[in-house]
């Protein structure tokens, strides 16, 4: 194979010229087929507009250059032409030209260079441009049926894995069911270890309600205790630590169990506040707890109740009278802690006393606010059986919410004379 320049005035010239010079130089099907189709839709805008165009072939020179190069030369041509997109990237050449430069196959194949006559006429004894063409259209057959072939085999791998990611995720719905009934479990344990139950006093119906502020974290710093003391009276704390999760959990914790200590030694009530904070001021410094104290008698249902800095007590008289019981006072870790004085009171058969922290009371508007539907929802709900009272109070209270927070909704009800 020779250099040579020809001139070509068609477009069918063009390609049957090309894709014989890529014959006679080895190259694969494939490459032929898009050399001949990049040449024509570089020439086409020329061609049609009646200016003739150049091809220029260099022969490879081994071994410094193993590449057939071919030219495209557009003399005539008023601008450059445009190489994007072509199926054989061109090169990009100072005039209006591509080149292109293939690999040939090593050794490339010998073939006899015919006489410019005989290539015009296509008596080289190279195949014939339908046999180029029937050997280009096989090859894209060819092709085709692989890519379906390959498309098959990537729709069957893809549906095989489909169907094992779908497996997979069968197994970790219900690895994580398995993982919330334990963790529900767990949990249920832990509040029951957390949260008391109510103590069984005659002449006494008590009952609790909490609810935390997160349904997955449902441990936090509102907290209650209630026990019943040598002398027969019921002590009742109620705490709410600052903060939330385990960390204010285990400050309520401290509080409850500072309290219950200091009220089974005997502490009078008046001290018992002031006395947790200086027990718990040694080792907790970042304590600070509301805290509420009552004390009372199931026999003759007198009431002592000591607070520092906690919501006051709901008293819902049987007849459906209410009236807050509001003491003075500053809690755990607060500056000069402990209750300003004792309230008493006396809870008469079927009296209804309510005790809390601020997640039942908060409101879009003011404490005043919340305290008064309180005392109505109370007075709604004070007839119910003890046991459903705190939830439906509780209830009432939730559907107006500022910001959710930890509740604590205890009840007691004087049930005989």
């Amino acid at each position: 194979m020779k250099r040579q320049t020809t001139t070509h005035h068609s477009l069918a010239g063009l390609r049957a010229t090309v894709r014989r010079l890529a014959h006679r130089a080895g190259l694969s099907v494939e490459i032929r087929y898009r050399l001949a189709l990049s040449a024509t839709r570089v020439a086409a805008e020329e061609l049609a507009a009646g200016r003739p165009v150049f091809l220029e072939t260099v022969p490879p020179s081994p071994p410094e250059d193993c590449r057939l190069t071919v030219r495209l030369h557009l003399p005539y041509a008023p601008h450059r032409p445009s190489l994007e997109g072509l199926p054989l990237p061109a090169e990009r050449t100072p005039g209006p030209a591509a080149v292109w430069r293939v690999p040939t196959p090593s050794p490339a194949p010998r073939r006899s260079s015919p006489s410019p006559a005989a290539e015009a006429s296509g008596d080289d004894g190279s195949p014939g441009l339908v046999e180029l063409l029937e050997e280009e259209l096989g090859a894209a057959v060819e092709r085709l049926d692989a890519l379906a072939a390959e498309h098959q085999r990537l729709k069957h791998e893809m549906a095989e894995t489909n169907s094992g990611v779908l497996a997979l995720y069968v197994q970790l719905e219900e690895r994580d069911e398995q993982l919330r009934q334990a963790h529900g479990r767990i949990l249920r344990q832990l509040e029951d270890a957390l949260r008391p139950p109510p103590v069984r006093v005659p002449g006494l119906e008590m009952a609790v309600h909490y609810e935390p502020a997160e349904k997955h974290a449902p441990t936090g710093g509102d907290l209650y205790d209630w026990f019943v003391l040598p002398d027969g009276t019921v002590h009742i704390t109620v705490v709410d630590a600052l903060g939330h999760g385990l960390t204010s959990t285990r400050s309520a914790l401290n509080v409850t169990h500072a309290v219950r200590t200091l009220a089974l030694e005997g502490h009078p009530v008046e001290s018992i506040v002031a006395r947790t904070d200086e027990v718990l001021a040694t080792f907790d410094h970042e304590l600070m707890a509301t805290v509420q104290l009552v004390r009372l008698d199931p026999v003759s249902g007198g009431l002592v109740l000591a607070n520092g800095s906690h919501p006051p007590a709901l008293l819902v008289r049987a007849d459906g009278v209410t009236e807050l019981l509001e003491v003075r006072g500053r809690g755990i870790g607060f500056p000069l802690p402990g209750s300003e004085r004792l309230l008493r009171e006396r809870l008469a058969p079927g009296d209804l006393l309510v005790l809390y922290t601020d997640g039942l009371t908060e409101s879009r508007r003011d404490p005043r606010e919340g305290e008064e539907r309180l005392a109505k929802a109370a007075r709604r709900h004070r007839h119910l059986p003890i046991e459903e009272v705190p939830a439906a109070i509780a209830a009432e209270m939730h559907t107006v919410i500022l910001h959710p927070d930890d509740t604590v909704a205890l009840t007691v009800r004087r049930s005989g004379g």
